[in-house]
């Protein structure tokens, strides 16, 4: 009598592998993000240096080497900090104003196609107008000192918050908007649960360009109506032909653009933690 046959047992599954954890991969990212930006600062003193002190292409008095530059400064640091200071906080104040504005108009203008349709046209022509033309009637109407800098600052930078702010809430995903009607979502409900949070990310975008051109506003408004800042350090150097405190005071100027746009990222990381989880740049 032949034996039966037993069914053969289908092998055993696999186990899954353990996820590879990613603490390299983010170390080597978090010293990315600190020694990429020293390397191409150390690549732009040494273009520098070599063009006015080597090659002698640049006469010192268009652009002067880095050693008088840093000698400018270290004759007079708490001069050049006391006009940071100034400058940065015009530049802060002016450019929380116009988001502060820049948002309430944005969103105005997406709540109501009347509104949008009435005054986008305006809005063009008041951000076409060159600002610094405005400079002489703004020192006229409000006089010397931080007042006309801080309207410098709103003007200036005011239209891409006002177009980032419409535009990220009338562009929410069709498939989010289809949930909210589907769940019998009062419009209020909706506007705070799914338009505006999908429209922060195009909000940011729009106050992440806005946060230079600020800084901008503050100088061109302390070159014509400031008593301090580096601006107004800037046309006393300038007119003197002390070129070398001229540009202290413009790579002050940079720097703390730089330190203000990265504190804008980081406070944008924090209040929008889901964007990085949901996107990638590959």
């Amino acid at each position: 009598m032949t034996e039966l046959s037993q069914p053969q047992q289908a092998p055993a599954a696999a186990p899954e592998p353990m996820p590879v954890p990613r603490v390299g991969f983010q170390r080597r990212t978090s010293m990315g993000a600190v020694l990429l930006p020293l390397a191409g600062l150390l690549v732009a003193l040494g273009v520098w240096w070599l063009l006015t002190s080597v090659l002698e292409v640049i006469h010192p008095v268009v652009l002067p080497p880095p050693g008088a530059v840093l000698s400018a400064f270290t004759a007079a640091p708490a001069q050049f900090l006391e006009h940071t200071a100034d400058t940065t906080v015009e530049t802060v104040v002016g450019f929380v104003l116009s988001s502060t504005c820049g948002v309430l108009i944005g969103l105005s203008l997406a709540g109501s196609r009347v509104l949008e349709r009435m005054f986008t046209p305006l809005l063009v022509a008041v951000n076409a107008v060159p600002k610094i033309a405005l400079g002489p009637l703004l020192v006229g109407a409000f006089g010397w000192g931080q007042k006309p800098v801080l309207i410098m600052v709103f003007l200036l930078c005011f239209f891409p918050i006002v177009l980032s702010t419409a535009t990220g809430l009338t562009s929410t995903p069709a498939d989010l908007a289809e949930l909210a009607r589907s769940l019998d979502a009062s419009r209020w409900q909706a506007f705070r649960k799914i338009r505006l949070p999908a429209a922060l990310p195009q909000i940011f975008v729009g106050l992440k360009v806005a946060m230079p051109l600020a800084a901008i506003g503050a100088v061109i408004g302390e070159f014509q109506a400031g008593e301090a800042g580096l601006g107004h350090l800037i046309v006393q150097a300038g007119g003197v032909g002390d070129t070398a405190t001229a540009w202290a005071a413009i790579i002050l100027i940079g720097m703390m653009s730089i330190l203000l746009y990265f504190a804008l990222t980081l406070l944008e990381r924090f209040a929008l933690p889901w964007v990085r989880e949901t996107t990638s740049r590959g």
